[in-house]
């Protein structure tokens, strides 16, 4: 993954994580969409990974599979569940400049993830965020979950104080430095793991790049709202009681210490149509 250039100077490079549970049904389809989607109009090394944490389908057959078809694909096999587990996992390990994840039906236009990953590969920002309630954001879903989402997010900023706009979008990046300093300080395997990711990089002034994305809810869609509501709300509490006393804190994060540099040029008009919000907490 890790490439030079003519002038032999080594280019900057993405892992992308797409973690399952249970998915062989749209497992092939999706990686092999993804694959084609960057080996076509990507314009850095990158890297799939299958994060399958604890499927009991054939997702882990599928997975090794897409391994010796598709050159830029690899798997990671986890024996206990969670998202935010299968997330630090490869995370943690990466060698790529940039870490990122996307949910395996796609519902984030991959058109985004250019838009997403530059700041970060500049140097510009250390984390990227797509956001579905932001103004410019195209987005096809049914009412209860747009009322549970901007619920979750008002909660958010009445008690966390939090600046970013949508945390549950499954469609984030994060320099790798700067990820492997906050992962010891996040407690969350599952679903508010992306929460504690955001309020940790907010607490210690790290800069946030979020951008509009277009979003179509998967029908298929397995999460128990009401459970991961109250596991958010638990979340919330505990990040409260950390926040007070100090325990979001992180001494060690990386900071930018270069001036950021250009690394891609996007098609025209393409930075009016996303229209990111940067912000250092």
């Amino acid at each position: 993954m890790n490439e030079t250039n003519a002038g032999g100077v080594r280019r900057r490079s993405v892992e992308i994580v797409v973690p399952v549970y249970n998915e062989a049904h749209v497992l092939a389809g999706s990686v092999g969409r993804l694959h084609a989607y960057l080996e076509d109009s990507f314009p850095f090394p990158f890297r799939i990974t299958i994060a399958d944490n604890a499927s009991t389908d054939a997702t882990w057959t599928v997975a090794t599979d897409l391994t010796l078809r598709l050159p830029h694909v690899h798997a990671r096999r986890l024996e206990e569940k969670g998202r935010g587990r299968a997330l630090k996992h490869v995370w943690s390990r990466s060698t790529a400049d940039v870490v990122a994840y996307m949910d395996v039906d796609l519902s984030t236009g991959l058109e985004g993830f250019l838009p997403l990953v530059a700041p970060l590969l500049s140097g510009h920002s250390d984390l990227a965020v797509g956001s579905r309630l932001r103004r410019q954001s195209a987005v096809v879903r049914g009412p209860k979950r747009e009322f549970v989402s901007r619920s979750y997010n008002l909660l958010l900023k009445a008690g966390l104080g939090a600046r970013f706009s949508d945390a549950q979008c499954g469609f984030k990046a994060v320099r790798t430095e700067v990820f492997k300093a906050l992962a010891p300080h996040i407690e969350d395997t599952a679903w508010f793991f992306d929460t504690e990711l955001l309020v940790l990089a907010q607490r210690n002034r790290l800069r946030v790049h979020e951008i509009p994305v277009d979003w179509v809810d998967d029908p298929d869609s397995r999460v128990d709202i009401v459970r991961t509501a109250v596991d958010d709300l638990k979340g919330m509490g505990r990040m409260f009681r950390a926040t007070v006393t100090g325990r979001t804190r992180v001494p060690a994060v990386p900071r930018r210490t270069t001036v950021p540099q250009t690394v891609a040029v996007l098609p025209t008009g393409a930075a009016t149509a996303t229209e990111p919000l940067e912000y250092a907490s």
